[in-house]
């Protein structure tokens, strides 16, 4: 099958032919609950300057990663070792190391007990700069990502605005190391859903990405370098009684001397203020659609619950 298939989109067409770009995200989301989003005005220069002090920090030895460890802080911020992260109701850990970059808000916030403050690799002077950098620029596009598929179903183009604008959003940057055994039973990333509301992938730096179609086959979605690939998370699903819907995908294990690279990663997760109530949107209520989740929940608690379910917590 064709990786065409999952539809790569302009946003520009947002400002410039509004209607028929709603139309054709709404569209893309609710068949593949993935898209690749292009013209999102991002320089490469940053893309590429966020990748060059990441995979400078995973190189540092392991005893100066493990600095920035926070046992029993869920990987909230900071640095997670390599074999931690275990897909939901999977036997085998992941093949990944990551860090973690969260909003920064006052000491002072009523989200401070649940958002600390971030910890920065004092071995990389510009990370804090060009990764909150790239944070905000990934927080900004999310957000007109947000207003279009708001649009697509009858609400306000501004409804996420004061819903996400404190929202418990993380970039992570990932390293897969090579691969030495081919043995291995791990998978790279396991199949899994995102927890958050959309998911925003910068600069994956080689193939592996395989989503799953409702047909259960698995699509390859490798995009181009000036393409960031967005997809629904488990939030919005529940959020749009699954209008959009949160698609399984995975990092695939590649073949042969590949498998020898490192692999290189940065999803930015786009979560709502922590207070949130997610509650299904009447108007995604329908006699063919009727309300799956009768039961509110907010943001926070599940996000512990989904945390605990992937060994994080």
């Amino acid at each position: 099958m064709s990786q065409a298939r999952i539809p790569t989109l302009d946003i520009r067409r947002f400002d410039s032919d509004r209607d028929a770009f709603v139309a054709e995200i709404g569209a893309a989301y609710r068949e593949w609950g993935f898209a690749g989003i292009r013209g999102h005005g991002i320089p490469q220069e940053r893309i590429a300057a966020a990748y060059d002090v990441f995979e400078r920090f995973f190189a540092l030895p392991e005893a100066v990663k493990r600095k920035y460890h926070v046992a029993g802080s869920g990987g909230a911020r900071g640095y997670t070792p390599y074999g931690v992260e275990t897909a939901k109701g999977a036997q085998h850990f992941d093949l990944k190391e990551f860090w973690h970059v969260g909003r920064e808000v006052p000491r002072d916030s009523k989200y401070a007990p649940v958002m600390p403050p971030n910890l920065w690799p004092e071995e990389i002077p510009e990370f804090r700069e060009i990764g909150y950098g790239l944070y905000e620029s990934l927080d900004r596009l999310g957000a007109r990502i947000l207003s279009a598929l708001a649009l697509h179903i009858g609400l306000a183009e501004d409804y996420f605005a004061d819903k996400t604008n404190c929202g418990n959003s993380i970039l992570r940057p990932i390293h897969y190391p090579p691969i030495t055994s081919p043995e291995i039973p791990n998978e790279r990333a396991g199949a899994h859903e995102d927890i958050n509301l959309i998911t925003l992938l910068v600069g994956a730096s080689a193939a592996g990405l395989e989503v799953r179609s409702h047909r259960g086959e698995w699509v390859p979605f490798t995009a181009e370098a000036d393409t960031i690939v967005v997809n629904i998370g488990d939030m919005l699903q529940r959020l749009t009684n699954h209008v959009y819907p949160s698609t399984t995908h995975r990092v695939v294990n590649p073949q042969g001397e590949a498998a020898r690279q490192p692999r290189y990663s940065t999803p930015f997760f786009l979560h709502p203020n922590p207070d949130f109530l997610i509650d299904v949107l009447p108007s995604t209520i329908t006699p063919d659609n009727p309300s799956r989740y009768p039961e509110p929940i907010t943001a926070q608690a599940y996000l512990d619950e989904r945390l605990r379910e992937i060994k994080l917590k």
